[in-house]
């Protein structure tokens, strides 16, 4: 491993810790296949001018293009509490509900630009998505899982199901989203119960959750986006979420999503699940440490023919269709900004700045998280802030490849804040400077939370649909293929029929993470001694998977999927002579048989690890055992090998004057053992 290694006071095992602890031949085996010149996530065929990337330099625009100042209205702020007559939601609102008390101002100045400090980032994970035919549902892949799943947040119009991931012949991944209906009867997260329920669409979620996760670095991803550029209704997304919580999995979210809050406030004590106020260890966890989920969104985009400066983008130059560049962080400001106004001098968080089109997102500053199993609304509730800024789209980015691309840098105790920046296409999108979070009083800041990669495109009456239906139109079921008006009726123009009549697909061509080999506190895992999640999950497993599982995630299963021998397509002869042969099985049908470190039903994916195992599983030390030092274990081997000699001893005298049992069996004869 190239990065920085742990002191001896540090638990971790390393792959060749691993090793030690396998038999001889075992270790050669995995020695030949995995070697040392790469890392466990790292695709072979990354190519190698893509194995460092340097740090991008966060160049602000000199003239910043000036908001229009923005005319009264009845709302345009939030200062008081959460209104105590609305009716509580298990999802987050969208906005505050009571009437505001202050007036907009101008859009705040922009901060000084720094010079660019110059760093290196090393690959640490790549998927170039090069072979055709992978597929991803769950036990499939060792870096990705699909999604076999309804989705009850945000008002989910769609099915996440694995088949609509899987990769082309083009080297890409592709997420599909059709309007086609799956019944649904099935444990609802939200309601708690049992639901028979129709999705009118059918889309697709990969999650990397508990498989790859790090902290800290570069991600980069080179994509096309799906659809039309001014046909609104998708959400395509590509964003991070802390191991600790688990997307759709709502039990998992709940008081964990989004705190990126280590101290011990008044609100944390009430209202963040694992705080630092706790004074007990538990579950592997440091005592005084809050802990959470957090939220980077490289990027949401949102496709629509309105512009900027006109309708309901009347306040922003930025209209449709943009990407949204957000880090969405709890605790959240007491004191809510109202949507659509820009914000007055300290309502907002300082240390922001954004690149050339890009302008402060007005229209969703956060949300308020209330949950129905909380007994104490008042002191329970809390809410969530959306820091984030709007970046202008064309029609260019839904027909070719344009890259998309977060620095995400830790804070460190007396030396920095941390930052995140954004980029699109090597160009600055927002410049988050962590002093700004920090300085806001809320024990928030820039995540250190152990992350996922995550890559979807929702359908959401929250996200593009029309701000409103027309008259007679309820807007509250939505089915393309309806012949009832009122299912039928709030769609944006055209939806419909670029489902019926394109394939709406959302490619991406490779994703890669980078970390800095001279920065320790940059790891990849996602349990790592700073910030353990493991066993925390296995002790909560029933919040990370349905009621129909049996554990969270599948083993990845090593062949067996069905092939055709003699086929000249490589899909069918299991991705070639290098990665597995396909094989007669017992029941006449062919399956496949890996080869080397390939994996997968086909053998189409390199099987992968973490270089470092920073919480290796089924530790003694878990149940309550002790390990001896280094001189003590060889002292207590040696009194045990004393003590078993001794005995022997003894018991050979004793026994020399017994009888033995007379040999009953026969020759042929077998001992048989029950129980």
């Amino acid at each position: 491993d190239k990065r920085t290694m742990p002191s001896q006071d540090t638990a971790v095992e390393s792959k060749r810790d691993r090793t030690m602890r396998m038999p001889a031949s075992l270790c050669l085996v995995l020695l030949a296949l995995t070697g040392t010149a790469e890392g466990g996530w790292i695709d072979p065929d990354t190519p190698k001018e893509a194995y460092t990337t340097q740090a991008l330099p966060a160049t602000v625009p000199q003239t910043p293009h000036k908001a229009k100042k923005p005319r009264p209205r009845h709302r345009h702020w939030y200062n008081g509490p959460p209104d105590p007559d609305g009716e509580p939601t298990p999802q987050p609102t969208d906005e505050p509900t009571l009437d505001p008390t202050t007036s907009p101002t101008d859009y705040p100045t922009m901060p000084p630009t720094q010079p660019p400090v110059e760093r290196t980032y090393d690959l640490v994970f790549s998927d170039e998505f090069n072979t055709p035919g992978r597929t991803f549902h769950d036990g499939q892949d060792p870096k990705w899982t699909a999604m076999e799943k309804n989705d009850y947040t945000n008002d989910a119009q769609h099915y996440y199901s694995g088949s609509n991931a899987f990769t082309n012949d083009e080297g890409e991944l592709v997420i599909k989203t059709e309007a086609a209906d799956t019944e649904i009867i099935g444990y609802s997260d939200v309601k708690k119960k049992k639901v028979h329920d129709t999705k009118h669409f059918r889309s697709a979620m990969l999650q990397g959750w508990n498989k790859f996760c790090f902290t800290g670095g570069v991600v980069e991803a080179e994509v096309v986006l799906p659809g039309k550029h001014n046909v609104g209704g998708l959400w395509p997304a590509f964003w991070l979420l802390g191991n600790m919580a688990r997307h759709t999995y709502v039990g998992s979210s709940e008081h964990i999503w989004p705190w990126a809050s280590r101290v011990c406030t008044p609100k944390a004590s009430t209202a963040q699940l694992i705080n630092g106020c706790q004074k007990a260890a538990h579950y592997g966890m440091k005592a005084g440490v809050g802990r959470g989920a957090p939220e980077i969104d490289i990027f949401e985009v949102q496709p629509g023919d309105t512009p900027g400066s006109n309708g309901k983008f009347l306040e922003s130059p930025v209209g449709q269709p943009f990407m949204s560049a957000s880090y969405q962080v709890a605790p959240g400001r007491p004191q809510r900004l109202g949507g659509g106004y820009w914000p007055g001098p300290g309502m907002w968080y300082d240390g922001l700045a954004g690149g050339n089109n890009s302008v402060l997102n007005i229209f969703f500053y956060g949300a308020y998280n209330h949950f129905l199993s909380d007994t104490d609304p008042a002191t329970q509730d809390y809410w969530s802030d959306a820091i984030s800024f709007n970046k202008q789209l064309n029609k260019e980015h839904f027909v070719r490849k344009h890259k998309y691309r977060v620095e995400w840098e830790l804070p460190k105790e007396n030396i920095t804040d941390g930052y995140l920046n954004w980029f699109l296409d090597d160009e600055l999108v927002l410049k988050l400077n962590g002093t700004g979070i920090v300085e806001a009083g809320l024990g928030s800041e820039i995540s250190t939370e152990p992350s996922y990669l995550i890559l979807n495109t929702a359908i959401s009456s929250q996200w593009g649909f029309p701000g409103k239906c027309p008259p007679g139109c309820p807007g509250k079921k939505f089915d393309c293929h309806s012949k009832d008006y009122k299912e039928t009726c709030c769609f944006s123009k055209g939806f419909c029929s670029m489902l019926d009549t394109m394939d709406v697909e959302y490619k991406i061509n490779y994703v890669r993470v980078y970390q800095n080999k001279n920065d320790p506190t940059q790891k990849v895992g996602c349990s790592t001694p700073e910030r353990p999640t493991r066993q925390w999950i296995e002790g909560h497993k029933d919040l990370y998977m349905q009621k129909t599982d049996d554990q969270p995630l599948k083993s990845i299963q090593r062949g067996g999927g069905a092939c055709i021998i003699g086929a000249k397509h490589k899909n069918s002869t299991c991705g070639g002579a290098e990665k597995g042969t396909c094989t007669p099985s017992k029941k006449g049908q062919a399956a496949c048989q890996c080869n080397g470190n390939w994996t997968g039903p086909n053998c189409l994916v390199p099987t992968s690890f973490d270089d470092i195992l920073w919480d290796p599983p089924s530790k003694l030390e878990e149940l309550g055992f002790i390990l001896p030092s280094a001189p003590m274990l060889l002292v207590s081997i040696l009194t045990l090998i004393i003590v078993g000699v001794v005995m022997s001893t003894v018991f050979k005298k004793r026994l020399d004057g017994f009888t033995p049992i007379p040999e009953v069996a026969g020759k042929g004869d077998r001992l048989k053992y029950f129980g």
